[in-house]
């Protein structure tokens, strides 16, 4: 597994596999159990390029105040953006139906525990999952296939395109909010220097605004 092709062909099959896989339904035993998986594959590939969590951003050592304050702020200032300003003029030229999603509709209908719980796996599933397979695996290891001149606009387009696609299952405006909202996390990586922790904590604290008025009707 030394070669180079074969490194390529493992990057993008857990690629793939990051996409895909956790939209088949094939663990079900406890809410988003396909994370599993998913993360020991990208362990795995790691491994095989004789990397590790800290090359794709992820380390402790890098986690500070700084990126807690800028994650929350901006977290506040994308999500007043895109509710406020984005998606009040692109509904003037796209009708977007309504989708039944039964997270949100389970927010809205049940009782503070749910909404605590749900909480918390959007910060586990979202901002540490989420950012960690997609912004700092997928868009580290497509700058391994890339054409080295263009390897990062490149990776940037299309992790942000894949991140947008992954969420197909929320419907068309939600699919548009997470390319544009993907892209911004991603941007936040690569102007802090490829550190992880503030597309983190502006991903959980997004999440955690959006299930916040789900949860109190405001959406």
């Amino acid at each position: 597994m030394q070669s180079k092709p074969l490194k390529i062909a493992l990057n993008l099959f857990t690629i793939l596999f990051i996409v895909v896989f956790p939209h088949l339904g094939l663990i079900t035993f406890f809410p988003m159990a396909y994370t599993i998986p998913v993360l020991l594959l990208v362990w795995l590939c790691i491994k095989v390029n004789k990397e590790t969590f800290k090359d794709i951003g992820f380390s402790f050592k890098a986690l500070n105040i700084k990126p807690v304050l800028i994650g929350i702020v901006l977290a506040v200032f994308i999500f007043l953006f895109m509710r406020g300003i984005f998606f009040p003029i692109l509904e003037y030229f796209i009708e977007f139906k309504e989708v039944e999603v039964d997270l949100y509709n389970d927010l809205r209908n049940n009782d503070t525990t749910y909404y605590i719980s749900m909480v918390i796996l959007a910060w586990v599933v979202g901002g540490f999952y989420e950012s960690i397979v997609f912004h700092g695996f997928m868009f580290t290891q497509l700058e391994h296939v890339v054409i080295e001149k263009y390897k990062t606009p490149i990776s940037f387009i299309i992790t942000s395109l894949l991140f947008g696609i992954y969420h197909y299952q929320l419907g068309t405006a939600d699919m548009i909010n997470a390319l544009i909202i993907g892209a911004g996390y991603l941007g936040l990586f690569l102007f802090y220097k490829r550190n992880l922790w503030y597309t983190i904590i502006c991903h959980g604290a997004y999440n955690t605004i959006a299930m916040t008025l789900l949860y109190l009707g405001y959406l």
